[in-house]
């Protein structure tokens, strides 16, 4: 156990322990502890007051009626930086059912734990002897927490009605837990009911929580079960009602699943491909819009527009959850522009350069992940055919700098002006001759040394200066033709 606790928690314990102190490591940094995983931070609970903390800790801070001491330290592990130490405490009724209406100091450890949310997060470890020779530490659990642990159980401690009336955001962190620890993991029935019955207390809760703890499902490995547990567990009506209207619409012959399954299946494949949050919540809200747009029923139903009404639903639900305004822009983008349409030989270079325009070069391969999601969600087994891979080229293609005199750091009004002569196909037959120099030795191209170059032009013929370009083009057409042949390997299209 002593490997598992860094030296400088070690440390904080041991000064309030000598200082006359009860101290305990305790909420999930202990989970995770018994869990052999590396907590995100570091929590300690003492019978110091928080004065008592800080003429303890010069090095810490007080900003909060939580009796909370945020120590800092030296160590530059992020998880380490600050280490957080609470007075016991124990807290009354929550009118607001988010925050407690006052805060009272605990008169021990037992108090301390019993108003913790669930079983695992109220263990507390304490550090009986802290010679290296003879450390040992013994682990408190009150409430089952290890046999919870054990057979990866979410349970309430004591009235999960109470817990969840206390802080009704508890009810999403039970769902957030429950994907986020790891496959096979439940919540317990009682605790399960409990958060059916009070769901409506979600909205008493501020829409900056929820939106925090809706992203830490939406990047668990198992995002897409997460939000079916909300929707099971009746949250979801209350955060995102809007994927609700899905529920048992079916779609046309290009699908096998319901818009709500659709979305979940694609979200599914996203989490399980590791990608990015813009790209899970575009992949869950894709098709949001497609209830709404409904025509007809049975293989031949269409959704016309469903694109453009979903992005729009899309930018209404994170600006109600309060995102960013960034990634609002990006994620609505991403759904927006999901449904281009791309066929090899029949779209052109025009049609792609169009599409990188609207949705931005630096968000392309993510609309191409919410793609390949789709396909997935939609049932079929293939999630980058041909003709993805083929666009793939094609942008590739139009984004690449094309091999021409504008690369060059001399044009031709300077070749004009130091060969003294006028506009006409000379010229351009110069910065041919320049150009695939500068190809063939990227060092050549600086204006001092293109100066050079053209002055040793000075004194050649016409026809000896055409020749040379013809030349040069013959090889720069053999690059480009060279670099479109390494693009096509690259993404296995012909």
């Amino acid at each position: 156990m002593f490997w598992k606790i860094p030296k400088e928690v070690i440390e904080i314990v041991e000064k309030l322990k000598t200082a006359g102190f009860e101290a305990f490591i305790v909420g999930g940094c202990v989970r995770d502890i018994l869990m052999e995983k590396k907590p995100e931070d570091w929590d300690i609970t003492t019978s110091a007051k928080p004065n008592e903390i800080r003429n303890l800790f010069p090095k810490s801070f007080y900003e909060n009626r939580f009796f909370t001491v945020t120590v800092l330290t030296d160590n530059e592990d992020p998880t380490l930086k600050e280490i957080q130490i609470t007075t016991f405490r124990k807290e009354a009724k929550y009118s607001d059912k988010r925050h407690p209406d006052y805060v009272e100091f605990g008169e021990n450890l037992f108090e301390d734990l019993k108003r913790r949310d669930f079983t695992i997060n109220a263990m507390a470890i304490e550090i009986l002897d802290f010679s290296k020779e003879k450390f040992q530490v013994k682990i408190i659990d009150l409430f089952e927490g290890q046999k919870d642990l054990k057979e990866k159980i979410i349970r309430a401690v004591g009235d999960p009605k109470e817990r969840f009336s206390e802080d009704a955001l508890r009810m999403m962190r039970a769902v957030r837990f429950a994907v986020s620890l790891g496959y096979e993991w439940k919540i317990e029935e009682k605790t399960k009911q409990a958060i059916k019955e009070l769901s409506h207390l979600i909205e008493f809760i501020s829409k900056e929580r929820i939106r925090d703890e809706l992203l830490k499902i939406i990047n668990s490995e198992r995002a897409a079960e997460g939000i079916e547990l909300m929707r099971e567990l009746n949250l979801l009506k209350y955060i995102i009602p809007e994927l609700e209207e899905g529920v048992g619409v079916s779609q046309n012959k290009h699908h096998i699943y319901t818009c709500y399954e659709h979305c979940l299946k694609s979200l599914e494949y996203a989490a399980k491909k590791g990608f990015n949050t813009y790209v899970r919540l575009a992949a869950l809200f894709h098709d949001i819009g497609k209830p709404r747009t409904k025509k007809g029923e049975g293989p031949n139903a269409t959704f016309y527009n469903h694109e453009i009404v979903g992005a729009r639903m899309t930018e209404k639900i994170l600006r109600r959850l309060k995102f960013p305004s960034k990634d609002i822009e990006k994620i609505v983008k991403l759904v927006r522009y999901h449904l281009f349409y791309y066929n090899p030989g029949e779209v052109k270079e025009s049609s792609v350069r169009r599409l990188l325009r609207s949705v931005g070069k630096e968000n392309i391969e993510e609309l191409l992940q919410v793609r390949m999601a789709d396909r997935i969600g939609s049932g079929v087994k293939k999630a980058e055919p041909y003709k993805l891979r083929h666009l793939r080229y094609m942008i590739e293609k139009v984004s690449q700098d094309p091999v021409s005199p504008k690369m060059l750091k001399i044009d031709g009004n300077e070749v004009m002006k130091i060969l003294k002569i006028n506009p006409g196909p000379k010229v351009g037959w110069i910065l041919k001759i320049l150009l695939e120099k500068v190809i063939e030795n990227p060092k050549l191209n600086e204006k001092e040394i293109l100066i050079e170059e053209v002055k040793k032009l000075e004194n050649l013929s016409d026809e000896k200066i055409k020749e040379m370009a013809n030349l040069a083009q013959k090889k720069l057409d053999e690059i480009e033709q060279k670099r479109d042949e390494m693009a096509k390997k690259k993404y296995w299209v012909v």
